[in-house]
């Protein structure tokens, strides 16, 4: 499609941007408000897994969506994944309990991944590698603006309607998506002589669904030794050797081998997993501090991470245009890094909402500056016609990076908590509720879960029905608790800060080869491709 007129470009890119915009508000929107959801459906222990079940599925349909839109086109994809999206927030919005929001997020999930691993791909079918630079902003900065709006308006829904309209107030828009796609989308000349990968597919599936699930059961509903985990992972140990065999093999392998050979490529995923990893795993527990540690309604924990959406929306609008400009990368990532960094530490040792903003504008231009520069990487180092499955590999270690990392922070999380409510109950400061009435004792062990701080209307109500004389106790109850959840949030965010640190050692070894003007490979660039490709037997 590099050859269609400037203005058709443009006409398909808000297509694009329309898809993309659906998709991302769907997602920030419940960022302030799933501690509220979480609290009136109950079960806390399976907060992490409403996010986890999400990125899950979002992974196993990106990485399987790419190979398939090389062969098949976007096109179909992008639509599919509007419409199965759709269905999944209007199931949402259903839920009676924990697990059916769990279900159905996971639909959600599958929808989001297809839409993702098609947009990307698609501006790389559109547009040279050195013009990427400047739509990859674009996109960043859509992202962006739903990070600014998306929180602020779900805070403020949850606490004036019902939730579930959070997921059905878009649907309006993913019709008006679906339409701009069905008819501003051109039809693309396909390669349906290629045949599907099913059991690559197959093991590949079986391979990030053990690997998931073993760190998201692991330290919270299993221990880490237990046999449940380690077949787990045993598993998918398995499927990961016969998935290399079978792809060593394929004539049309789902996830071509030679990829990782392109230290570029290596690096590049490497690196956005280690990103996410901190980032996903760090982020998702702010509105614990903001909300719970802090006591700051769902409406205004919105404002607070604002000023990190308008951060990046502004820094990577400008990087993007400054990559295309010169066609170098390489600096962004080694000065994003750092200041990401930065913003991290402000967030494990912040006692206000006021040092939270501080850290949410930091983190917001650290992310803006560096998050752009590993999907041009990943694309310029790979030939035109591996553009959909290159682009779903870097989405894939994103994916498997943000989801390990939310399940191993909240293992730390869920751990750290019960360590520190331990030690406040071993402490002088502990309470004996044995001189006290059993059944007001009763209501007071109430205040001994951290999952009331999610729900400050509902503590308020609890509060007030109890004795003005026990207020005193009520208040140090509350105290104790809000110090427990804030020294646990400490541990997750250096945890994520450490991650982001090895991420920014690694970058110092990303080879740097300029952005491409057109989206042919110059011939030796070709061979150097072909000198660190493995040689496929099928192909011989």
């Amino acid at each position: 499609m590099e050859h269609l007129s400037h203005k058709r470009k443009i006409t398909i890119m808000m297509a694009i941007i329309m898809a993309m915009f659906f998709s991302a508000i769907n997602q920030t929107i419940v960022s302030t408000a799933m501690p509220r959801i979480i609290a009136v459906l109950s079960g806390m222990e399976y907060y992490s897994w409403v996010i986890t079940i999400y990125m899950l599925t979002s992974t196993l349909a990106t990485v399987l969506v790419g190979k398939l839109s090389d062969i098949y086109g976007r096109k179909p994809f992008i639509l599919a994944g509007i419409v199965i999206f759709m269905i999944g927030a209007f199931l949402t919005g259903f839920s009676k309990d924990i697990f059916q929001l769990i279900i159905y997020r996971g639909i959600q999930g599958v929808g989001a991944g297809i839409i993702m691993a098609s947009v990307f791909t698609a501006v790389g079918d559109l547009f040279s590698p050195r013009e990427r630079g400047k739509w990859t902003g674009v996109m960043m900065a859509v992202f962006g603006f739903s990070s600014v709006i998306g929180p602020t308006l779900g805070g403020w829904l949850v606490d004036n309607f019902a939730w579930k309209w959070l997921f059905w107030i878009f649907l309006p828009l993913g019709f008006v998506a679906f339409f701009m796609i069905l008819f501003l989308f051109p039809k693309v000349e396909t390669n349906k002589s290629e045949k599907i990968d099913y059991v690559g597919s197959l093991f590949l599936s079986l391979t990030i669904i053990g690997i998931l699930l073993g760190f998201s059961w692991a330290g919270t509903k299993y221990d880490w030794g237990s046999w449940q985990i380690l077949s787990l992972f045993a598993g998918a140990l398995l499927s990961l050797v016969i998935f290399i065999f079978v792809e060593w093999k394929a004539k049309s392998p789902v996830l071509p081998l030679h990829l990782f050979r392109n230290d570029i490529v290596t690096i590049s995923n490497v690196i956005g997993f280690l990103m996410n990893a901190g980032m996903m795993g760090a982020l998702i527990y702010l509105p614990f501090f903001v909300q719970g540690v802090e006591g700051i309604s769902p409406t205004y924990s919105g404002y607070v991470t604002m000023p990190m959406s308008i951060a990046m929306v502004i820094m990577s609008t400008v990087i993007g245009r400054q990559i295309s400009k010169t066609g170098k990368y390489k600096k962004y990532a080694i000065l994003g890094l750092p200041i990401m960094i930065a913003g991290m530490l402000i967030m494990a040792f912040m006692n206000s909402v006021w040092l939270a903003v501080a850290a949410m504008i930091v983190f917001g231009i650290g992310l803006g500056v560096g998050m752009p520069v590993f999907s041009l990487t990943v694309q310029n180092a790979v030939k035109p016609n591996e553009l959909g499955v290159a682009t779903a590999s870097s989405q894939l270690f994103r994916n498997l990076g943000g989801t390990i990392g939310i399940a191993v922070m909240g293992t730390i999380m869920q751990s750290s908590l019960v360590r520190n409510m331990e030690k406040e109950a071993a402490s002088a400061e502990g309470f004996n509720f044995e001189n006290i009435d059993p059944a007001l004792a009763k209501q007071l062990e109430m205040f001994h879960n951290p999952e009331m701080l999610l729900d400050q209307p509902k503590l308020a109500e609890l509060q007030s029905t109890l004795p003005a004389d026990v207020q005193p106790i009520i208040s140090q109850l509350i105290e104790t608790l809000r110090d427990a959840l804030s020294a646990s949030l400490t541990t997750v965010f250096l945890a994520g800060t450490a991650l982001v640190v090895i991420a920014l050692l690694l970058s110092f070894f990303l080879r740097e080869i300029p952005l491409r003007t057109s989206n042919a490979m110059p011939e030796k660039e070709k061979e150097k491709e072909q000198d660190v490709a493995f040689k496929n037997p099928a192909n011989a």
